[in-house]
C-alpha cells in the first residue's frame, strides 16, 4: 500500500474540519448557503494554515447540485465525486510561482470564455499569487474587475503586502490566522488515534511550538517524530530528534539566577553549547521563557501562554518566586543581547556577561530596584578569591605591609610617607579590581554633601581597611565629581600617626582640587571606618617619590605576578584586558 504523508492523508475535506479557522469558514458556508457569491476572493495568511485547503471545499460547495443546509458541499452529485476524483473540469488551480508570465496569464484568461460542463461556475484558484510579475498583473486587471458571469477567481497568497493595490481592491479579503498551540495539539491528539500511535502530550506541544503556527509543519514533523520513536512519542525522543533545548534548563536558568549561582550558571552554559546549541538561540528562547513566566503572574495574562497544561502550572509555580523587577531587567538585558549579538565579534562573551548581569539582578547590595543593569561583578570575584588556595592567600598576605606603631621616628614617618606599591597581595588586587568597575553614576553619595553629625566610634583601622574604603569612596562619587574621582583612584593615603591619613599628589593643581572636598572625604573616612578623629593631610609629591603611572595591562601584569589566582581566574573565563 502506498505510504501518504499525514498532511495530505488528514486533509480537511469539508468546512466543519478546518481547524483554527471558525470564523472564516462560516462566513463562507452562509456565503454557499446564500448564494451571493462575488467574482473574486483573496485568501492570505501564514504558509499551512488552510488557504489552498478551503479555496478547493470552497470551489466544491459552490459547484454542488445538492448542497447541505449548512452550506457544505453532499459529496455524491456528478461535481462532487469529479472532484474527489480530480477529473473536474471546472475547477482549475494554476500554481503562480511556476507561471507567472504575460503568456500564462493570457491563456488563462482564454479559458474562462469556456462556459462549464457540469454545474454553475468555472473556478480559477491562483496560488502564490504574489509570485506574479507587474506585467501579468496588468494583463489580469480588466478580466478580474468584469468577468464572465460564471467565473469565479480564488487567489492565495502568503505575502499580501507584495499584491497591487488595483488587484487587492477588486476581491474579497479574507485573512486566516496562525494556529495556535493548543489547537495544533488538539488536532496532533486525533490523528495519532487515528494512526494507533502513543504519544505524551508534552511531545505533541513540543512539534506544536517547533511548527511556528503552521498545521502542515506540525504534521510533517508529527511523521518524522513518529519515524524515530518507532510508535512511542515521547518529550526526550522528540527533543532529541528535532535537537531542540530542554525547557527544563530556562526553568534552571531562571532559579540559578533567582539564587546568584553565577558559577553554575557558566557550568550549565558550557554544557549547553558544548552540546551544539546557539548561544543567541539560547538567549532568545531563554528570553521567551522569562516572558512567559511573566505572562504567569497574573490570571488575566495566563492564557496568553501558548503551552501545554502541565507548562502552564510549571510557570505559575516559578512565577510565584519570581519577583517582578527580576522578571523586567532580565528581558532587558537579554533584549539588549539578542540586539548586539551579530555585530559582537566575541559572541560567547557577550552571552556569558548577559548571563552574569541576569544572575546578579536580585543582589540588594549592587542592584537597584528598578532593575537596572548592575554595573559591577563584585560577588563574582569575591567567591572567586576567597576560593583561591590557602597556602598563596596566606603569601599574598605576608606582602601586604604591616600595620604602624603608633609612635614614630622621623626616619620612619618619612619611610611611611613614600608612596608604597598598590598591588600586592589580594587585598590590593582587590582594589584595582574595583577600580576598574564603573560606579553607578544613578547614585548620589550622601557623605559628599554634607555631614550627618553622626557620632562615630574611635575604632583603630588598618591600611588594607582605609584603601578599601578608600577606592569604594571614590567608586560611589556622583558624575560631577568623576574627573577628580579618576585622579583621586591613583592616590594612596597611608596611615602616618593613628587616625592622622596622609595623602601625597601629583601637583599643586590637584592638591587644590582635592581640598575642595576635603571636608566631605573626611566625613566619608570617619564614617565608614567607624573614627571620629581622622584627620586628612594632603601632600605634594617630591620629585624622588613620583612613580610612572601603570596601564591597565600593566597592573594586570603586576597583579598576575603578584597572586597567581588573577591569571587563574582570566583564564577560566577566557577573559581578555579590553
Amino acid at each position: 500500500m502506498e505510504y501518504i504523508v499525514s498532511a495530505r492523508k488528514y486533509r480537511p475535506m469539508t468546512f466543519d474540519t478546518v481547524v483554527g479557522q471558525a470564523a472564516l469558514t462560516t462566513t463562507l458556508k452562509n456565503t454557499v448557503k446564500s448564494g451571493k457569491l462575488a467574482h473574486a476572493y483573496l485568501f492570505c495568511g501564514p504558509r499551512g494554515v488552510g488557504k489552498t485547503t478551503c479555496a478547493r471545499i470552497f470551489a466544491k460547495a459552490i459547484n454542488c447540485q445538492h448542497p447541505t443546509a449548512d452550506g457544505e458541499a453532499c459529496g455524491e452529485c456528478e461535481s462532487c465525486q469529479a472532484f474527489n476524483e480530480q477529473r473536474s473540469l471546472n475547477i482549475f488551480e494554476l500554481d503562480a510561482a511556476s507561471n507567472n508570465s504575460v503568456e500564462h496569464i493570457k491563456t488563462l484568461m482564454e479559458q474562462t470564455r469556456i462556459p462549464p460542463q457540469v454545474g454553475k461556475y468555472k473556478v480559477f484558484i491562483i496560488d502564490e499569487v504574489h509570485m506574479l510579475s507587474t506585467q501579468a498583473f496588468n494583463a489580469f486587471l480588466k478580466t478580474l474587475e468584469e468577468p464572465p458571469a460564471h467565473v469565479i477567481f480564488i487567489l492565495a497568497t502568503t505575502e499580501k503586502h507584495k499584491i497591487l493595490p488595483t488587484i487587492l481592491s477588486r476581491c474579497q479579503i479574507y485573512d486566516f490566522e496562525r494556529m495556535t498551540v493548543q489547537n495544533t495539539i488538539e488536532h496532533l491528539k486525533a490523528v495519532a488515534e487515528k494512526e494507533g500511535i502513543k504519544y505524551e502530550e508534552e511531545a505533541l506541544a513540543v512539534i506544536a511550538e517547533k511548527a511556528d503556527g503552521g498545521m502542515r509543519d506540525a504534521l510533517s514533523i508529527f511523521d518524522q517524530a513518529a519515524s524515530f520513536c518507532q510508535g512511542n512519542i515521547t518529550y526526550q525522543k522528540v527533543i532529541e530528534d528535532l535537537n531542540v533545548l530542554d525547557t527544563e534548563n530556562y526553568f534552571r536558568f531562571v532559579e540559578l539566577s533567582l539564587e546568584n549561582k553565577v558559577p553554575e550558571v557558566m557550568v550549565l552554559l558550557n554544557d549547553i553549547i558544548g552540546k551544539g546549541f546557539d548561544g543567541g538561540l539560547l538567549v532568545q528562547g531563554l528570553a521567551k521563557h522569562v516572558r512567559n513566566v511573566m505572562m504567569a503572574k497574573d490570571p488575566q495574562t495566563l492564557p496568553l501562554l501558548e503551552v501545554s497544561e502541565q507548562q502552564k502550572q510549571r510557570y505559575q509555580e516559578q512565577a510565584r518566586k519570581a519577583p517582578t523587577p527580576f522578571l523586567y531587567g532580565a528581558l532587558r538585558l537579554m533584549n539588549q543581547c539578542d540586539l548586539g549579538y551579530r555585530q559582537s565579534s566575541n559572541k560567547r562573551l557577550l552571552v556569558e556577561l548577559t548571563l552574569i548581569e541576569v544572575a546578579q539582578l536580585t543582589q540588594p547590595d549592587e542592584t537597584p530596584a528598578s532593575g537596572r543593569r548592575p554595573r559591577r561583578l563584585k560577588s563574582l570575584f569575591k567567591n572567586l578569591m576567597t576560593a583561591a588556595p590557602r597556602s598563596e592567600v596566606q603569601s599574598a598576605r605576608s606582602e601586604q605591609p604591616s600595620p604602624q606603631p603608633e609612635v614614630k621616628t622621623a626616619p620612619q614617618v618619612a619611610a611611611a610617607a613614600k608612596p608604597k606599591p598598590r598591588l600586592s597581595g589580594i587585598t590590593n588586587s582587590w582594589g584595582n579590581l574595583r577600580r576598574q568597575a564603573q560606579p553607578n553614576k544613578k547614585q548620589i553619595l550622601p557623605e559628599l554633601q554634607a555631614d550627618d553629625g553622626e557620632q562615630q566610634a574611635a575604632e583603630e583601622f588598618k591600611q588594607d581597611e582605609l584603601e578599601l574604603q578608600w577606592m569604594a569612596m571614590c567608586n560611589r562619587m556622583p558624575q560631577h565629581y568623576s574627573a577628580i574621582a579618576a585622579r583621586m583612584k591613583n592616590m594612596n593615603p597611608v596611615i602616618t600617626d593613628m587616625p592622622a591619613v596622609e595623602v601625597v599628589v601629583p601637583n599643586d593643581i590637584i592638591k587644590t582640587e582635592v581640598e575642595s572636598i576635603k571636608g566631605s572625604i573626611v566625613n566619608t573616612l570617619k564614617k565608614y571606618l567607624r573614627n571620629r578623629d581622622i584627620t586628612l593631610t594632603l601632600r605634594v609629591a617630591a620629585p624622588e617619590e613620583r612613580q610612572k603611572i601603570l596601564t591597565r595591562r600593566e597592573q594586570f601584569e603586576l597583579m598576575s605576578s603578584k597572586n597567581p589566582s588573577i591569571e587563574k581566574l582570566r583564564v577560566a573565563f577566557d577573559l581578555s584586558i579590553a
